[in-house]
């Protein structure tokens, strides 16, 4: 971007970014100067969502609700998958809070770009902040999601402790790695519309991979048992953003810590290079979408 000077009012030349390396620290500072926009596309996402429904936010509750009673009736009782000592329903709701954040912001960020197609080719903006808007949408839900949490660990009697002053870092961690994952697949779905027939399927192998159903403790079990070690189970970042949620409400016992730092690294590498990626290529996005 550079200013170009003439005898008449100075003209504001809009340079396309190039490369990997096209992302400038200074662009976090003008990222921040479009949080209106911002605003205002989270808001609309929000409420495109909802439109024209009957239930509106309570599917932010069913969703999980429902998946945490048919995976207690199958995975619970019938398989007799453990819970470390955590009421199954309990355990099932909490992971599939973290999880359905996680998917459902990952799904829209990954459509985000081609409906959005109007807005790109006729305004600049940074694009960034589209799938961004898509994913913190979902914050939304999640806040919906929790009166219920609070009523299930009522129910069964458990407190949480001190553990959960540290309940915003899994929470982050949720949403770095939907970020990271979202900026992927939408600019990949600019180019390659097989993308959004691809994001459902492979959130469900990643839904498997993750410790939603099971806990972490029995996958760290068997990688020892074949001599390999625990922390292996963090390099998926949501089982640092899962784990990390259940200990924060219902097990404080347990040491995360480990987990929570592989997970950690894994987000962070997972968003920046998302990051990088689709700064890379949207300068083609408005002759493609």
């Amino acid at each position: 971007m550079q200013t170009l000077r003439s005898s008449g009012p100075p003209a504001l030349v809009i340079e396309p970014a190039r490369g990997f390396g096209a992302f400038r620290p200074k662009e976090l500072w003008d990222f921040w100067a479009y949080r209106e926009l911002l605003y205002f596309l989270v808001w609309r996402d929000v409420k495109v969502r909802y439109k024209q429904t009957a239930l509106g936010a309570a599917w932010a509750v069913l969703q999980p609700a429902l998946g945490a009673v048919v995976f207690s009736l199958f995975f619970g009782r019938l398989a007799g998958i453990g819970s470390d000592g955590v009421p199954y329903p309990l355990f099932a709701y909490a992971g599939l809070m973290v999880w359905t954040f996680f998917s459902q912001g990952v799904t829209l960020a990954a459509n985000s770009l081609v409906g959005s197609a109007n807005l790109i080719t006729k305004v600049f903006f940074p694009r960034a902040a589209i799938p961004t808007a898509a994913v913190l949408s979902g914050v939304v839900d999640l806040a919906v999601a929790f009166p219920v949490l609070g009523v299930l660990l009522f129910s069964y009697r458990m407190r949480p402790g001190s553990a959960l002053l540290a309940l915003p870092l899994p929470l982050a961690l949720g949403l770095a790695s939907a970020l990271g994952a979202g900026l992927w697949l939408a600019a990949l779905n600019v180019e390659y519309r097989d993308v959004r027939h691809v994001v459902p399927f492979f959130l469900q192998i990643w839904l498997f991979l993750t410790p939603v159903i099971y806990p972490a403790s029995r996958v760290a079990g068997w990688l020892r048992q074949n001599g390999l070690p625990a922390w292996l189970v963090g390099i998926n970042p949501m089982a640092g953003a899962v784990e990390g949620f259940r200990w924060a409400l219902l097990r404080p016992q347990a040491d995360p810590g480990p987990l929570l730092a592989v997970s950690s690294v894994s987000a962070a590498v997972l968003l920046l290079s998302g990051l990088f990626y689709f700064r890379s290529v949207e300068r083609s996005f408005a002759d493609v979408v």
